[in-house]
């Protein structure tokens, strides 16, 4: 029986999670939110964590009622993301594993989310859709690896989403993509975007400067509709590529993961897609889509288990640290 706490705060999301074979018994997480029409600093970001880091641990400690004694291992976010977040988050995590002479292991933010999804929905072998701010991947599992398929060129969906948001400035609670689709679901009318699907990989960057042309001047469209034709164009774009891995690999489930994956809309597409396929579709709410520590603590728990630990000396951080990286020791599939 593993007890695992996991910290993450690779961007603006800081959390702390406590999870015991595969159960979530803590949770907790705070978000730093700035002004409407602006986004979050990297430094900025990490003097939030380093202010609510301590009062978070005994929340988590609290909700949990568990004792550090009993945990077995301290898992922090090696990467990717934000520098200064990251560091700040990995240097608390090291102090409490010195502290509580515990082992230390560093996870793959790409990969906690891909875990974490998989646990709560049950999915055995899906393609993956790991749509965030700062990553949009099509992934599948293959011989020890998440092997991606298709990803973004250049800006991630979300970051996309996040940017028109704060073009049109709207408010950033309680995330600036939340209210994005809120305004869409009443926009009438479709607006033509340019549709960038590239093979297996997508671009966002060409979509958002035509878009914001629109957004200045509005013309004849409501900020409605264009919150509406933004989504329906980025998330076809997503579908589409998804559905070619699935037809690829032959596979009959998908899982939508990272905090894009909490847009209802994405889903509804998804599953319209799949139902036409015969295949599922699988997705979380918000309290896992979104960044949180207990995916760090379940991941790392799944490299405890058999026998991944992190030496002294590697644990660092790295903002480029890609999916297909690490080794999926602790799964026995194909």
């Amino acid at each position: 029986m593993v007890v695992s706490i996991g910290f993450e705060g690779s961007a603006n999301k800081l959390g702390i999670g406590i999870v015991r074979d595969g159960i979530v018994l803590a949770n907790p997480r705070r978000t730093f939110i700035t002004p409407p029409g602006e986004g979050f600093k990297p430094v900025d970001t990490a003097n939030h964590h380093q202010l609510n880091i301590v009062l978070l641990l005994k929340e988590a400690l609290d909700e949990a009622k568990i004792d550090p004694h009993e945990i077995d291992v301290v898992c922090y976010t090696k990467g990717p993301g934000l520098g200064s977040p990251l560091v700040s988050v990995a240097v608390f995590a090291r102090t409490v594993s010195q502290l509580w002479g515990k082992p230390i292991i560093g996870v793959n933010h790409c990969i906690g989310h891909i875990e974490m999804a998989r646990l709560i929905t049950g999915a055995q072998n899906p393609i993956v859709l790991y749509v965030s701010g700062g990553n949009t991947q099509i992934i599948a599992y293959s011989q020890k690896r998440y092997r991606i398929f298709g990803e973004t060129v250049d800006i991630a969906v979300g970051n996309c989403l996040d940017r028109f948001a704060r073009l049109l400035k709207l408010s950033n609670h309680p995330s600036p993509g939340h209210n994005i689709e809120q305004l869409a679901k009443n926009g009438k009318i479709y607006v033509p975007l340019p549709y960038v699907v590239k093979g297996m990989d997508m671009s966002f960057s060409g979509v958002l400067t035509y878009i914001e042309d629109f957004a200045t001047t509005l013309q004849e469209y409501t900020v409605e509709d264009l919150c509406f034709s933004l989504q329906e164009t980025v998330f076809a774009m997503l579908v589409e590529t998804t559905e070619r891995a699935m037809a690829h690999c032959g596979a009959q489930e998908v899982l939508i993961c990272g905090g894009v994956g909490c847009n209802i809309r994405l889903q509804e597409m998804m599953a319209e897609m799949c139902k036409e396929r015969g295949a599922k579709v699988f997705a979380t709410d918000e309290r896992f889509c979104i960044d949180n520590g207990a995916m760090i603590a379940h991941a790392g728990a799944e490299m405890f288990n058999v026998g991944v630990l992190t030496s002294w000396e590697d644990t660092f951080c790295t903002q480029r640290y890609r999916t297909d990286e690490v080794e999926v020791k602790w799964r026995n599939d194909v």
